[in-house]
């Protein structure tokens, strides 16, 4: 049974928040997504930014979690948007970590580097007890891409923190110094530094990094060219660790570039064969997340149409039709797309006959890094414009208040001069009085605020006047300042009217317009 919104309190909807929370960690994508769009709901409607933001961020959680990265980002940057616009750095730093996780999951690491940077940054800055946590994420990056100096510099700033506020932590950014020495030649020392962590237990086992650190000996012997306790090393990971298949893959190439330097042939081949198979394996994996997260995502969307329908109370049946039909056309085009997918795998592996499969995957990875790269950029320049037209409303809001004081300051003064009674004996004096105030009632500063307002907001004006052609100058004139989110205080400034007489104003037009009791002025003008 889904969640309806019953319930408008912060505490309720916190509590969705949380549970969305719990069944994420559970794997039950289906209900947490369920829960966390029941408390979007409640938080957009009554506009609470902090548990938006947080339900909007673990729903992009959901999406990384079974691998639909492009779904991700956009809850992502959604949340990160939030948090630069109404909520500060605190959060900011929350969301560029979460982007610069995906990133790092997505093997892009140039980008998770920029944005793990950001989030330090943000932490540096204000002083919070998370930068520790982010100076060690940054520093895993810099190892993996070769900069080892970097990595023991992050750390070396990381540690005071780490054992002021994270103490079991302490035990992974010991790793990354491992790792640092290893990428600089220093292979019995970092081997030492390893075994030296392994005997923290506890420690190792709650950050789970027993098997880096065991994959770390393997390449410490690598690169001494002790081949022998490196193939021992690396096949008792696979014997007793149970590596996922990711960590698997990286054990097997390790044992195929051992066996190749130490000429056997046969060994490398057969791993060679083992790496086949777990690719097999993966790909069979992600064919199931891809027909899961479309079964999600058409559940999803049932489950929104039953909460249209609960709040709407309109064409109940019809709608629920739609939505099997919707669900049976998923399972039917994910049945297909999977079997597609298995045969085109098994064909592509009878064509294996030596290791160009690799050289060709890895192009397709990276054509694919490429797609992803210019779709994120897309979204970035998309945000980028809007929040280039919300700055450019601010500096017109600035500049029709402006002109609202100016000529409220000139009206005043002409309105004393005007009582003087020696002044209004000089007809010279009150004839330029008068040509005064009647300048001040003409329009012409209002027409050069409009042509400005529609090079900013391109054709909106032109709609607004299509959808509500019986709305007068001054009802658009009272729209366009609404749009540009002008308070009912400034905008009774502006036209030198009453607060009351201003919101009375604003009422009349939602009537006028017939709008929907419970949808506002600027929510609708905002959606044109």
């Amino acid at each position: 049974m889904p969640l309806y919104i019953n319930a408008q309190t912060k505490t309720y909807c916190d509590s969705l928040i949380k549970k969305g929370q719990e069944a994420r960690h559970n794997k039950n994508h289906v209900k947490s997504l369920e829960l966390l769009s029941t408390a979007r709901s409640i938080a957009e409607k009554n506009r609470w930014n902090k548990q938006l933001f947080y339900a909007t961020l673990y729903t992009g959680s959901n999406y990384l979690a079974m691998m639909d990265y492009g779904e991700a980002l956009n809850y992502y940057l959604e949340a990160y948007n939030l948090s630069i616009k109404d909520l500060g750095p605190e959060y900011e730093m929350i969301a560029l970590n979460n982007i610069a996780t995906l990133y790092t999951g997505d093997k892009n690491y140039k980008k998770a580097q920029e944005y793990y940077f950001k989030a330090y940054k943000t932490a540096k800055d204000e002083n919070y007890k998370s930068l520790g946590i982010y100076l060690v994420n940054l520093a895993n990056i810099e190892n993996i891409l070769n900069n080892p100096l970097k990595a023991k510099a992050y750390i070396a700033e990381a540690m005071p923190n780490l054992k002021k506020h994270w103490p079991r932590s302490v035990v992974a950014a010991d790793m990354i110094i491992a790792e640092s020495d290893l990428l600089e030649g220093k292979n019995k020392l970092a081997r030492e530094e390893v075994q030296k962590l392994m005997l923290n237990k506890e420690d190792v086992s709650y950050n789970d990094i027993g098997i880096p650190l065991q994959e770390l000996v393997v390449r410490s012997y690598i690169q001494e060219k002790d081949y022998t306790n490196a193939a021992l090393t690396a096949e008792k990971i696979l014997k007793e660790k149970k590596p996922d298949f990711e960590t698997k893959k990286r054990l097997f190439e390790h044992l195929i570039e051992i066996y190749i330097k130490t000429k056997s042939l046969e060994k490398a081949l057969r791993y060679k064969d083992s790496i086949i198979e777990t690719d097999k394996k993966l790909n069979e994996i992600r064919s199931g997340r891809l027909f899961e997260n479309s079964r999600v995502k058409f559940e999803m969307q049932d489950y929104k149409n039953q909460l249209a329908i609960k709040e709407e109370k309109v064409a109940a049946e019809r709608k629920i039709i739609y939505s099997l039909l919707a669900i049976f056309i998923a399972v039917l085009t994910g049945t297909v797309f999977i079997l597609r997918q298995k045969k085109l795998i098994a064909e592509r592996n009878q064509r294996i006959i030596a290791l160009e499969l690799e050289k060709e995957k890895n192009d397709n990875l990276l054509l694919e890094k490429q797609f992803r790269e210019n779709e994120t950029n897309a979204l970035l320049e998309q945000e980028r414009l809007k929040n280039e037209i919300e700055a450019r409303n601010r500096k017109l809001s600035a500049k029709a208040l402006y002109l609202s004081d100016r000529n409220q300051l000139i009206e005043e003064i002409l309105t004393s001069l005007s009582k003087k009674p020696k002044l209004s004996k000089d007809l010279s004096l009150a004839n330029q009085i008068r040509s005064l105030k009647n300048h001040l009632k003409t329009d012409e500063e209002w027409d050069s605020f409009i042509t400005h307002f529609e090079e900013v907001n391109h054709g909106f004006l032109t709609r607004l006047k299509t959808l509500h052609p019986t709305l007068t100058a001054n009802d658009v004139r009272f729209i366009a300042y609404i749009y540009m989110n002008l308070s009912i205080k400034e905008i009774a400034s502006i036209l030198n009217i009453t607060v009351e007489a201003c919101r009375k104003r604003k009422d009349r037009l939602a009537i006028k317009m017939e709008l929907p009791e419970n949808l506002s002025l600027y929510d609708y003008i905002s959606t044109l």
